[in-house]
């Protein structure tokens, strides 16, 4: 960038000589945040009658132009800088009034009503409500659709259950996959429920959260002209110190995402375990071919999905260890973590919702049921030998299951050679019965 380009500052300039750490900036979305935050703070502080009104306009239409993403060249400052985000929040404040040009000032009118340490956390929560509602959101939306709709087309493919990865009573395919979209949609829930904690923003506590220096009347008309633009449903802090002094909902936001990350990781997994094989794996499933699975072994296909999407919750999971020990440090009036946790949890955001819409549309929606693997192993796990339990007794129908596996024969044959009666057996051994929990009523 030529010099000629730049339209910074000098406070600006010492924080991009101060912090030399990282060379990631600041994520995008605060900094578009910021510029939504100061263009409506400069509205309402004309609206008030404590700013002029040519500035104001001035201040409000450069703002915009930052909030479009039309300047983001102009925020360098590596994302680990100065804890309360000061250097960035300066860094806005001195892009718009370069921008703004004639008299407006960064900080007397740019920065009025405000302070970097109600301001960056601000931007920092509604950056974070703003992506979870319109992107994690709708995409858990399609995974969680994806996977109900499997449950459906597999709702009378029976196959063994496992349990300790061990053979168990049979289920359907379609219960587990009705289970998986369960854990999505909880997962959907438990983020909404934290966002009404992030939605919670602590603008107009400017220093230490009590509103020196600020109109009274100038938070909420800011969270009302956002509101406007935005369709985001942003509130009042429940108590202005709590807001100031703490970040708590962005450790219980990033709490939401961890267990999120934890469902996936579990379900990538069973994915790629019931599609191994071919042939001497599991082999229940049929998931999608992408691409050559091996440089060496013709024909190898991987899971690769389920991979990504294993390494991405163990991303988010170690975001979430970040966050947490960010939201348990700072003393008194504030935390001064916010840069960190704002990076870690932006990054949480993004790859839940790429890789949530990713795994729908290039796995789940393309899974097909081995039919023959699942009818396999629902015919060949031993438990299933537990529905006749009510008939003939847990001790007998353990030596049933006992002899059958240590000899190799098949358990029909040796319930028989037992005393166990033909209808008896058929009656209790109906798999499809079985995996609803009905067989032998």
């Amino acid at each position: 960038m030529s010099v000629t380009e730049q339209l910074w500052g000098a406070e600006t300039s010492k924080a991009v000589e101060n912090f030399p750490v990282s060379g990631e900036r600041v994520p995008v979305a605060v900094i578009h945040w910021l510029g939504r935050i100061k263009g409506a703070a400069a509205r309402v502080n004309a609206d008030l009658g404590k700013l002029d009104d040519e500035i104001a306009v001035s201040i409000a239409d450069a703002a915009d132009a930052v909030a479009a993403g039309e300047h983001d060249a102009q925020f360098p400052i590596d994302v680990f800088q100065t804890g309360s985000g000061t250097s960035s929040n300066m860094n806005a404040n001195e892009v718009i009034a370069t921008l703004a040009g004639g008299d407006a000032h960064a900080n007397d009118h740019v920065n009025m009503g405000q302070s970097s340490n109600d301001v960056f956390p601000s931007a920092v929560h509604l950056a974070a409500l703003d992506e979870a509602t319109n992107r994690l959101l709708p995409a858990l939306g399609r995974l969680e659709r994806a996977f109900a709709g499997k449950a459906e087309e597999f709702e009378d493919v029976v196959k063994a259950g496992r349990t300790h990865l061990m053979d168990a009573v049979p289920v359907t395919l379609g219960q587990e996959f009705s289970g998986y979209a369960a854990q999505v949609r909880l997962g959907a829930r438990r983020v909404s429920n934290a966002l009404a904690q992030v939605a919670q923003i602590p603008l107009g506590g400017t220093a230490t959260g009590t509103g020196l220096n600020t109109h009274p009347q100038f938070a909420a008309k800011v969270r009302a002209l956002l509101h406007d633009s935005t369709g985001l449903e942003i509130s009042p802090p429940e108590d202005p110190f709590e807001a100031q002094g703490n970040r708590d909902a962005l450790v219980e936001l990033s709490g939401a995402l961890k267990v999120i990350a934890v469902s996936l990781t579990k379900i990538a997994g069973d994915l790629a375990l019931m599609g191994s094989g071919p042939r001497a794996g599991i082999g229940e499933l049929l998931l999608p071919e992408l691409q050559k699975g091996s440089s060496i072994m013709p024909g190898k296909v991987n899971p690769v999905i389920p991979e990504v999407v294993m390494q991405v919750g163990a991303q988010v999971i170690g975001n979430d260890a970040a966050i947490t020990v960010g939201g348990l440090q700072g003393n008194f009036e504030l935390n001064v973590r916010v840069p960190l946790m704002a990076r870690n949890l932006l990054a949480s955001i993004h790859l839940l919702s790429t890789t949530s819409e990713l795994f729908a549309a290039r796995c789940v929606e393309g899974i097909e049921a081995n039919l023959e693997g699942c009818e396999r192993s629902a015919e060949s796990t031993l438990a299933a030998a537990t529905a006749l339990n009510p008939h003939i007794g847990y001790d007998k129908a353990g030596a049933i299951v006992k002899e059958a596996a240590s000899s190799g024969r098949l358990l029909r044959e040796v319930a028989l050679e037992h005393g166990v009666d033909e209808a008896t057996y058929a009656e209790a051994m109906d798999l499809r019965k079985m995996a609803r929990g009905s067989a032998g009523d």
